[in-house]
């Protein structure tokens, strides 16, 4: 098997077991501040272990010489993570999954502001065409049961965060970061304690928990896994699944119905970026087989 085709199983797997997130944050019974705790406690435990296992203590004091935006990173991460519960539990799955696909237009504001990058023509009607389909999104909420303009803003601001976070780790890209998912996930965890009851929440649903935990340990560590061995516009187009499985599994599980703004405003959201990260894949590898001049005499 060839490392690229490595690179898109692993990663493709990664992506099918998030896809569950949400559905498990609505059949866990108790207050959005519980499951996010127990969440963290799960799946960051797990991860702590693997980290342990693999790279000892090392990872850890590699992330902490690097200061300000190492713990920038790990504390947006940590305010994602909770985030994401919270707007699960205030508005419609469908809503929130096709909000946080706008995921990179974010990370290209905050790129161009904090990192003077320049915004390509390809990602200025990328912007356009995401904030069409979230203005879609926005305008079907409050006519579909469960969906709310609270959990809609949550949703934006979980996927700036995360976009903040993927800008912050450009700038640490010589340092691993994988140690600071489980001190993200653990620190937003013991900061939730004092709002949460993890005590009757677990005895009613600890076997969706430790389930809940499970999947997001494998995914997290798959996503982080298979993204080293593909481009990032075949990464992107593989966590756009996420965003068409996700609401369509909560409907065939529970009967939660998007609405018809949410899938209209999905399926723009979705195919700008489904066509904004074709053309940089074509783009990408067009560059990869251009041939490159001879700079010296033939050998």
């Amino acid at each position: 098997m060839s490392e690229h085709l490595k690179g898109l199983l692993i990663t493709a797997t990664g992506v099918l077991f998030v896809v569950p997130d949400s559905l498990f944050v609505r059949l866990i019974e108790g207050d959005p501040a519980s499951i996010a705790f127990w969440r963290g406690i799960t799946a960051g435990s797990v991860i702590l272990m693997g980290v342990l296992a693999t790279q000892g203590t090392r990872g850890f004091h590699a992330v902490a010489a690097t200061g300000a935006r190492g713990w920038l990173y790990t504390v947006l991460l940590g305010v994602a993570a909770p985030g994401f519960v919270l707007a699960v539990s205030w508005t419609s799955v469908a809503n929130v999954v096709f909000i946080l696909a706008s995921m990179p237009v974010f990370a290209a504001i905050l790129s161009r502001v904090f990192l003077g990058e320049a915004i390509s023509a390809r990602m200025i009607l990328t912007m356009i065409g995401v904030f069409a389909g979230l203005a879609l999104i926005l305008r079907g909420t409050g006519e579909i049961h469960g969906a709310h303009w609270s959990g809609d803003l949550v949703a934006l601001a979980v996927s700036a965060a995360f976009a903040g976070a993927i800008t912050t780790a450009r700038r640490l890209r010589s340092v691993s970061l994988v140690p600071t998912i489980p001190v993200a996930m653990l620190g937003a965890s013991l900061f939730l304690w004092p709002l949460a009851a993890p005590g009757a929440i677990w005895a009613a649903n600890w076997p969706l928990l430790l389930a809940h935990g499970a999947f997001i340990s494998v995914a997290t560590s798959l996503m982080t896994l298979g993204p080293r061995y593909i481009t990032a516009p075949e990464v992107a187009l593989l966590i756009l699944l996420e965003s068409v499985l996700a609401p369509l599994l909560v409907w065939a599980v529970i009967g939660e119905d998007p609405g018809a703004w949410a899938l209209i405003g999905g399926a723009v959201v979705i195919s700008v970026l489904l066509a904004s990260n074709l053309w940089a894949l074509r783009m990408s590898r067009r560059m990869r087989i251009r041939p490159h001049p001879r700079t010296g005499p033939p050998v």
